[in-house]
């Protein structure tokens, strides 16, 4: 059984932050970054809107939002990791005209009566959560109403698909065995497992329109490896 308490993912992914986007630009071969712009284009941030990046590690994510939304809106990028986002504010440390508020926060801790935001992003962090349910719950109630949200994440293809079966040995004889060399075989091996876990795109499209979502759509990239649930409030 996978373990997905907070401390166990907050563990994870302060050991392996010193080398987080080395990994996510080597193995995706940067693709990474494309999939971010795919996920802020869809989401449409505008000038003088509070959003959240939520699970937003090295904040790539947060980066990209405090660019559409200045000079008059917030960005909050919020993670679990401190060592993950130590990074993150020393990418923003020499931006000029920055709006972006950093929070060490574990997502399910913040209060809905002090935060409402007008949109939600969170790339690679959904999976993570103990509840995937709590969590999409969580974010409809932190929304504004009229409010979206985006979710960048693995997609969990059809069992035995050729997207399935790629992905699995991409990370079984590619993934672990290089992290392996960095001492980090079973943080990356956790990636995997996570995903067996994770809900199909039908699933997550079910439980958003089941919590309150107005809109629902769910679209893959790069051949199936990833998915992107985009909702409104």
């Amino acid at each position: 059984m996978i373990k997905k308490n907070s401390n166990y993912i907050r563990k994870i992914f302060n050991k392996v932050s010193y080398k987080y986007d080395f990994f996510n630009n080597f193995f995706s071969l940067g693709l990474h970054f494309l999939w971010k712009r795919k996920l802020i284009s869809l989401l449409k941030p505008k000038n003088g809107e509070v959003w959240a990046d939520l699970c937003c590690g090295t904040g790539d994510m947060t980066l990209l939002l405090n660019q559409l939304i200045t000079p008059n809106g917030k960005v909050f990028g919020i993670d679990i990791s401190e060592e993950l986002l130590k990074i993150a504010q020393k990418k923003s440390q020499n931006l000029e005209n920055t709006v972006i508020h950093w929070k060490t926060k574990n997502i399910f801790d913040l209060d809905t009566k002090l935060m409402r935001f007008d949109g939600i992003c969170m790339s690679y962090g959904l999976r993570n959560l103990k509840n995937v349910e709590n969590g999409i719950q969580k974010v409809f109630l932190l929304l504004k109403d009229n409010g979206r949200a985006g979710f960048l994440d693995f997609n969990h293809s059809k069992e035995n698909s050729l997207s399935s079966i790629f992905q699995k040995l991409y990370l079984r004889f590619i993934v672990v065995p290089i992290s392996s060399l960095f001492g980090l075989k079973e943080e990356y091996s956790y990636i995997e497992n996570s995903i067996k876990t994770f809900p199909k795109g039908a699933k997550l499209i079910y439980l958003a329109k089941k919590i309150g979502f107005k809109k629902v759509n769910y679209i893959t990239l790069f051949g199936g490896q990833m998915g992107i649930l985009i909702l409104k409030k």
